[in-house]
């Protein structure tokens, strides 16, 4: 299990290469929710999503020979995104692989940062391809599956213990391959023990509530739109936090992802992508479950849906 140490070690270790993102009062989602509302702004790290943190710390510990060989990854956008980026800053050779339905700004931005980018038919493609490139030689950098990833992914959670004004009750957190949501639950246990965490899915990507219902990873059928949701399965690292550590993860439809994102502009004067837009409908099931006195925390965990993305996923629902 990760602990506190391993956090604070990674946050001394990659505060020079990334963003303190800002954790704030939210007045217009508070009013929309009807209680109070503070928000981590994570959308706003480089490359536009926490995946840096946990890039970063994993790029920081490899050795010499593994710098020299290269390193490769599988995304759905923004981990590839982020390898992609910091490894260019880090001087270090980068290869990442990406299912064709990945988001095409998500390539477009991977290209640019002068990584080789590997396309497969889907995201189960995309896996066996890095596996292959991992035995050539690459150093894998998974996106969840690695205690220094998580690590790192965990200083948004010691952040937010710290930053916060007041007493948070709840803070929801969104879970694709559970990365995020394992180190933030960390270190909330130890600097907020009382807080409790709520992971959040999408339908068609619900690989951490069907694992819970399992007891234990199982392979999913991927359909949500959301892609940077859509592990195929999680690991047995994350899976152990999330077991632990997690109240519950609530599964959303796409539908009220999208919308989601509509109202964290509307109301939060921010542009989420779904991932981070899911958080909205599953706050108010926590609302309903745990009634007064609940102060929210929301980890607005990236932006990197165009506004194209989102008017046409808006217009396929029908959504103003």
């Amino acid at each position: 299990m990760i602990g506190i140490t391993d956090i604070e070690q990674q946050a001394g270790l990659i505060a020079g290469h990334v963003v303190r993102t800002p954790t704030l009062p939210s007045p217009g989602l508070s009013a929309l929710l009807g209680a109070p509302v503070t928000v981590k702004l994570e959308l706003l790290q480089r490359t536009g999503s926490f995946k840096a943190r946990g890039a970063t710390a994993k790029l920081l510990s490899l050795s010499a020979a593994e710098r020299a060989a290269g390193v490769v990854a599988v995304s759905g956008g923004n981990h590839g995104i982020a390898l992609a980026h910091m490894a260019a800053a880090l001087d270090v050779k980068a290869t990442v692989v990406m299912p064709r339905s990945a988001p095409a700004r998500s390539v477009e931005l991977v290209e640019a940062a002068g990584a080789t980018l590997r396309l497969t038919d889907d995201m189960d493609g995309a896996f066996s391809l890095v596996q292959r490139l991992r035995d050539e030689g690459l150093t894998l950098v998974h996106p969840f599956d690695d205690p220094v990833v998580i690590a790192g992914q965990g200083t948004v959670g010691s952040e937010l213990a710290e930053d916060a004004d007041g007493e948070l009750t709840d803070v929801l957190v969104s879970v694709g391959g559970g990365g995020l949501i394992a180190g933030v639950a960390a270190a909330l246990r130890a600097r907020r023990p009382g807080v409790r965490v709520w992971g959040v899915e999408t339908e068609g990507a619900e690989a951490m509530s069907r694992a819970l219902a399992a007891g234990g990873p199982v392979p999913v059928a991927l359909s949500s739109l959301v892609t940077t949701l859509s592990a195929p399965a999680v690991s047995q690292l994350t899976y152990d936090h999330v077991a632990a550590l997690v109240t519950e993860v609530l599964v959303v439809p796409d539908r009220e992802a999208v919308q989601g994102c509509l109202d964290l502009a509307e109301h939060a004067k921010v542009w989420g992508e779904p991932a981070a837009g899911c958080l909205l409908p599953a706050a108010r099931r926590v609302l309903e479950r745990v009634g007064d006195g609940c102060r929210l925390g929301l980890v607005v965990c990236g932006g990197n849906a165009t506004t194209a993305d989102v008017m046409a996923w808006a217009g396929r629902f029908g959504l103003r």
